[in-house]
């Protein structure tokens, strides 16, 4: 067996474009326009011996047969046909009275597979404890199948979750409010999601050229903007529509990630490195293992056994390791190139990378996930 500290995985991002412009609406949240979750308990029936055998979910079947004057106990009802799941779903900041939105399904007892199973009418609540939606489902989208025979059985993706497209009818609307009123103004709050005061002046100068002395920077990661007193209620849409079609450069920060257990490496577009000289060795493990047969010798005896001793041999080879230098790079493809021109391993690179921060040659961010 050769045992090498490895990683599965590198990547090494190089933008070679410098200050590249993103509309302003792909990098912005409006604040207040957001959705909100929704739960709710159900039960799937109809399912062929792939169900719960737990109590609860036979508890909840006989509540519900309760309801149509069926009294029974919850240890009448067996046979797995049934499961009890968890539906969620995300009431959408304009989703109004009637309007359909998707439902997700999962198992929480121990059921096999949700699939050809129905779902049974269950209200979805908000953290608020009321009801917005309701969902009912005669077919589960599992995305997979499962076929089982006597002696075996085969299962194509996740059989405990399944999706239902339009799947529920929305009671209560939630509407989202955007639009805040302050000192007889109206404003709307534009929230960056990766916070920068580069780019939020950027978005703010960009506003203001269609829309002069509307938009302050609170901080780096919000904008206000001014809605202009021309505007009336029925123009807002228009308004935001024309404030975030604008294209803004992104000032993107000099960071580097490092994901150890995955061996993944993110560079950021603006990491540099100071001139250095970097020496990295390498340490290989071999082990083999195998097995030797001891075999009595002694001629006319029966007192010994013949038996199987295992043997391990252990190789440590040292690499040996050259002093490579570095020259000071400005980009993230002529740090690439000089990487690669060293031959690391990921596990060489993440090293390095916590080297150079150390060292005061990382002129970046450094963080480790």
């Amino acid at each position: 067996m050769k045992s090498r500290l490895t990683f599965l995985l590198i990547i090494l991002l190089s933008m070679v474009s410098v200050g590249r412009c993103e509309r302003i609406k792909d990098i912005v949240d409006i604040q207040g326009v957001r959705s909100n979750p929704l739960t709710g308990i159900g039960l799937v029936i109809g399912l062929a011996g792939t169900g719960d055998s737990t109590l609860p979910s036979q508890q909840m079947l006989t509540n519900v047969l309760r309801n149509s004057g069926l009294v029974l106990l919850p240890t009448d009802l067996k046979g797995g046909n049934i499961a009890i799941v968890m539906a969620t779903a995300e009431l959408g900041p304009f989703a109004r009275e009637g309007s359909r939105i998707d439902v997700d399904v999962s198992s929480i007892g121990d059921a096999k597979s949700l699939q050809g199973g129905t779902l049974l009418p269950t209200p979805l609540e908000g953290l608020d404890g009321q009801v917005y939606a309701v969902t009912q489902a005669v077919g589960l989208s599992l995305g997979g199948w499962t076929a089982t025979g006597d002696k075996a059985s085969i299962t194509k993706n996740h059989q405990t979750v399944g999706r239902i497209p339009n799947g529920a009818t929305v009671e209560k609307e939630e509407i989202a409010t955007f639009v805040e009123y302050a000192a007889g103004e109206r404003v709307i709050t534009l929230n960056l999601r990766n916070s920068d005061f580069a780019t939020a002046e950027q978005i703010s100068k960009t506003i203001n050229k269609s829309y002069p002395d509307s938009t302050a920077v609170a901080d780096a990661g919000t904008i206000k903007v001014r809605i202009p007193a021309v505007i009336n209620q029925a123009g807002i849409a228009g308004f935001i529509d024309n404030i975030t079609k604008g294209d803004v450069k992104v000032d993107v920060p000099a960071v580097v990630v490092i994901n150890e257990r995955t061996g993944t490496i993110v560079v950021g577009e603006n990491v540099g490195i100071s001139a250095v000289a970097i020496s990295q060795g390498s340490l290989v493990i071999k082990v083999k293992e195998s097995a030797n047969v001891s075999q009595p010798t002694a001629s006319f005896s029966d007192s010994g056994t013949t038996v199987v001793v295992p043997d391990t041999i252990i190789g440590v080879e040292d690499k040996q390791a050259y002093l490579i230098p570095v020259q000071k790079t400005v980009t993230v493809a002529e740090l690439a190139r000089t990487l690669n021109a060293i031959g690391a391993t990921p596990r060489d690179l993440i090293a390095i990378f916590n080297a150079l921060k150390k060292a005061g040659a990382l002129q970046a961010k450094l963080e480790i996930m």
